[in-house]
């Protein structure tokens, strides 16, 4: 069950999926602060005023309209940094994975799954029961009339 929803991750576009939501999200946080920082202040400029912001950032002339820029920069490095990580921490060693798959240098898993060892134990207590070594392999059995 482990190994099949590990396969389910390790797959491509999963990953793919995953790092676009995030990405897609953090820069629709940017392209709102873009908004609210220089186009909704030209915006009211050109449209005759409203609620302003006054806290932060520069003024339009003598309008009382302020262009936010410390608010889009801010959004700006939030986004880098939201990059940054989903790139070191998933996108660059799933690439690594991927490559390495590609040379067959996966790593094999530390320890065999649990099918695995419940058939090994099947088959030794086979070969037990026919009286043979253990390490010997066990043959198949043959039809009747061969």
């Amino acid at each position: 069950m482990l190994k099949g929803f590990r396969d389910f991750i390790l797959r491509g576009n999963v990953i793919e999926l995953a790092v676009a939501v995030v990405i897609g999200t953090a820069f629709t946080n940017v392209v709102n602060k873009f908004s609210e920082a220089f186009i909704l202040p030209l915006v009211r400029l050109l449209g005759g005023g409203g609620d302003t912001p006054e806290d932060a950032g520069q003024q339009l002339g003598n309008s009382g309209e302020y262009l936010n820029w410390p608010l889009f920069l801010n959004a700006l490095l939030g986004f880098a940094i939201t990059a940054a990580v989903v790139y070191f921490i998933f996108v660059y060693p799933m690439n690594k994975l991927a490559e390495r798959r590609k040379r067959g240098e996966e790593p094999e898993s530390e320890s065999p799954s649990d099918e695995v060892r419940l058939l090994t134990e099947i088959r030794d207590a086979l070969v037990a029961q026919r009286g043979a070594e253990p390490s010997a392999p066990a043959q198949a059995p043959t039809k009747p009339g061969d």
